[in-house]
């Protein structure tokens, strides 16, 4: 069986990244059996000068997308396609636009976990954030979150109230702007070939069996 590995950028405060796993994980779901594929997450800001506390959500999106008409517009096409994703995207309860990097640094503790249990954190987030309007830049917040995928709620707290990995988060950032990566979702798998943006399932899943049968014709060449 190929193995596949995918880096995907992404940040949790992006919907179009929630939609983007929902259908990653989809198309991981379709290729079991013939192909194995090992997700890493890594992190990217959209909003990396927000305050710590973060900011009034509503009036930064409407000051970012150009006013709240255009927001609305946004998040019909978002709620559908949400919809068609099992995704219960529910934008009027989210309050605050959170800086992410606490997050971002749960997700990597996460790892030490295993790859399902970070799979599950990141999911987590997304679901706080987007369905039930959460702030995941609170520390209360991340410690249920941590707690809820498993991981221990004590070494956790200790963690974010340190600044452990805070550099190596945002060099991790600086290393996916310097490849080129300027929006999000962005997968890139085996370390060559990049897709970007929140793709169909079956795109996702085509590109997955490419690649592994470029793989395969490699290894008999």
């Amino acid at each position: 069986m190929n193995h596949v590995n995918i880096d995907v950028v992404s940040d949790v405060v992006c919907p179009w990244c929630y939609l983007g796993k929902t259908r990653l994980d989809q198309a991981i779901a379709n290729v079991a059996g013939d192909i194995l594929v090992t997700v890493n997450w890594r992190p990217y800001q959209l909003n990396p000068d927000l305050p710590p506390e973060g900011v009034d959500h509503k009036a930064h999106l409407a000051a970012k997308l150009g006013g709240q008409e255009a927001v609305d517009r946004a998040h019909k096409v978002l709620a559908g396609l949400g919809e068609q994703e099992g995704i219960a995207f529910d934008f009027d309860a989210v309050t605050i636009s959170p800086n992410t990097l606490d997050a971002h640094r749960l997700i990597r503790w996460a790892l030490t976990e295993g790859g399902d249990t970070q799979s599950e954190v990141a999911s987590l987030l997304f679901k706080a954030n987007f369905e039930e309007g959460r702030n995941i830049g609170d520390h209360a917040v991340l410690l249920d979150i941590a707690t809820e995928a498993g991981l221990d709620r004590t070494v956790i707290a200790a963690l974010l109230a340190s600044d452990a990995d805070k550099d190596a988060v945002s060099e991790e950032i600086d290393m996916a702007r310097g490849m080129g990566v300027t929006g999000v979702p962005c997968f890139i798998v085996d370390s060559k070939y990049a897709v970007m943006g929140a793709q169909s399932v079956e795109v996702l899943e085509d590109a997955l069996r490419d690649i592994a049968k470029m793989k395969d014709t490699s290894q008999i060449n």
